[in-house]
């Protein structure tokens, strides 16, 4: 069905007011010209004169004061103009024109109630023109192109590996996820179990006798003073007797998480701990330990820096560097030097020859020796049986891959949003993948439907970001901006924040989770809240939306005085959101 079929005129021609400007915008509108002459709905002498224009900036003007003249004197052709353009020959040549009818068709074409009233300067067709009604609701949405959802292909297993080379070890597609990712860690019939929980992945309250204090579970894992109460560090032991509790002689059964003992949630593989003896010792500078004999002194350093090593066995992303190049390596999509895309860099997925190849200077060399984990090579991480290198005679989807293999290989297996995987809509100009209710605009089912390619709002920005804002603007007079005519760019600032918060930390509403915070912070607000605002277009201006996001930032400061790691998580996503909005709003300094 066409999206003519079932829109009144009044609409179409709103729709067309509102578009001139990036229909004016495209490249070589020539062949646009030409169909639209061929349905004569252009004359002839104002055709001949925009074709013969040489410069990017008059072809633009020309092509704008046709489709003003349009507007207003052949208003009653705005379906014959629409059918004209949606051609498919036209549509493989202009994305702009592609991108326009999709909107049409997944129903983003509505627009904010509240747009100005035009201004007309031709008082003659004022009697032909009709009123648009003011009580139809919608809102204007960044154009989005049609969609396909990718079926997710499962990838086979080597026989001695440990984990599965792909997503799953069947052939069926994986079902729709049906989890919102801005949602409560707490899931519908699940536990209680506070140390599960993504906000608390690297520190758990903790309490001994009547001291309380926060476990920091990286330094645990290492023997390190992981205990802090307020600026002060101590180890286990030391805390222990901090409390006042010097005769109990055993921290794993004195101090508590949410009355369950660090004993038991050692026990059940919650933490890992190693022993503690006399006081603290740092872990060794080194990768791994060495292999040679060594005294009685140097075996028990080595039991003390084993949990590292534990650690670095345990990771499934490695943050990986070859030159000046930077990128990801995912122990479950690597194979080999040549098979399995698993380094993935800001724009594809590559194998770890690939990315040696993009590396300047680094031709013909070694992937082993010089793409590098913490300053050590991968070979150090293969040496250790970290990471395993398939035979030549694996048939697994990695290193034997079909066509489909290879195409779900060029996005991310988790959702770039929420981390989790299943159910993925996938981005045809980027590695980025999504669940549809964590993408912004959430993509509807009409979008699956279709067998066209689909852009992300990171990609559409990116694609767009030339003629958005072309001259600086003042902060002051971009906070009163109507968040209709900035959605994209609003859009685009709130999933910069939600993918860069990797841990989730301020995804949910911190008073489901966090004891006494609503006695500490009276207005609650939180990443999640905030894109189902945008997405119910709740917002009414730019500055509305800045306000909200920095309310996060202002109660993470004021909960957290005495957390020094979450509040650097505050402060690390604040400064990207500072620099991010002057960027793309092109607000001078």
């Amino acid at each position: 069905m066409e999206p003519m079929d079932w829109l009144k005129n009044e609409e179409l021609l709103r729709f067309f007011h509102c578009k001139k400007t990036e229909m004016s915008c495209m490249e070589n509108p020539h062949t646009f010209l030409s169909q639209l002459r061929d349905h004569d709905l252009i004359q002839e002498d104002r055709y001949k004169k925009v074709s013969r224009m040489k410069s990017k900036d008059n072809i633009r003007k020309g092509l704008y004061d046709y489709l003003d003249w349009l507007e207003r004197e052949r208003s009653q052709n705005v379906r014959e103009f629409w059918s004209c353009v949606f051609k498919e020959t036209i549509l493989n040549q202009y994305p702009t024109l592609r991108m326009l009818r999709n909107s049409l068709m997944d129903g983003s074409f509505h627009f904010d109630k509240q747009l100005p009233e035009r201004v007309e300067t031709e008082e003659s067709d004022e009697g032909k023109r009709k009123e648009l009604s003011e009580g139809e609701e919608g809102e204007e949405k960044q154009e989005t192109s049609v969609k396909k959802k990718r079926k997710l292909r499962s990838r086979s297993v080597c026989v001695d590996e440990e984990e599965p080379a792909g997503p799953s070890a069947q052939m069926t597609p994986r079902k729709r996820s049906k989890k919102i990712c801005f949602s409560s860690p707490l899931k519908k019939g699940g536990e209680n179990n506070i140390w599960s929980w993504p906000m608390y992945k690297f520190q758990l309250p903790v309490t001994c006798g009547d001291q309380e204090g926060t476990l920091n579970r990286d330094r645990l894992a290492k023997g390190e003073k992981c205990i802090v109460v307020g600026s002060e560090w101590f180890t286990p032991n030391e805390f222990e007797k901090f409390a006042g509790r010097k005769s109990s002689k055993n921290w794993k059964l004195s101090i508590r998480c949410m009355d369950t003992t660090l004993g038991q949630l050692i026990k059940d593989g919650h933490l890992t701990a190693p022993k503690y003896k006399g006081g603290c010792k740092k872990a060794k500078k080194s990768l791994f330990p060495s292999g040679h004999s060594t005294t009685d002194e140097e075996e028990e350093e080595r039991a003390e820096q084993q949990p590292k090593t534990s650690h670095v066995s345990s990771r499934k992303v490695f943050r990986v560097t070859c030159g000046a190049v930077a990128g990801t390596l995912h122990k479950k999509r690597f194979a080999s030097g040549t098979c399995g895309k698993s380094i993935r860099t800001e724009t594809s997925w590559m194998t770890p020859v690939e990315f040696l190849e993009v590396a300047p200077r680094q031709t013909n060399a070694s992937w082993r020796k010089h793409i590098k984990y913490d300053g050590e090579p991968l070979s150090v991480l293969i040496e250790a049986n970290i990471l395993g290198i398939h035979s030549l005679l694996c048939n697994c989807r990695l290193c034997k891959p079909e066509d489909e293999d290879l195409e779900s290989e060029k996005n991310d297996d988790e959702c770039c949003i929420c981390k989790e995987e299943e159910g993925l809509v996938m981005c045809d100009d980027c590695p980025r993948s999504f669940h549809q209710k964590c993408h912004l605009p959430h993509v509807e089912d009409v979008i699956l439907r279709d067998n066209g390619l689909w852009m992300c709002t990171f990609c559409i920005f990116r694609t767009s970001r030339g003629y958005l804002y072309s001259e600086e603007l003042e902060k002051e007079a971009t906070m009163l901006c109507q968040i209709s005519k900035c959605i994209l760019q609003c859009q685009y600032l709130l999933l910069c924040l939600c993918s860069a918060d990797e841990e989730q930390a301020f995804a949910a509403n911190p008073c489901l989770y966090l004891n006494g915070y609503s006695a500490v912070i009276q207005t609650p607000m939180w990443l999640g809240h905030i894109a189902d605002k945008l997405q119910k277009n709740l917002y009414q201006t730019v500055g509305e939306f800045v306000t909200d996001v920095q309310l996060i930032f202002s109660n993470c400061a004021s909960y957290n005085r005495d957390n020094a790691e979450f509040l650097a998580m505050g402060n690390r996503l604040k400064e990207l959101f500072d620099r991010e909005f002057k960027s793309v709003f092109n607000i001078s300094e």
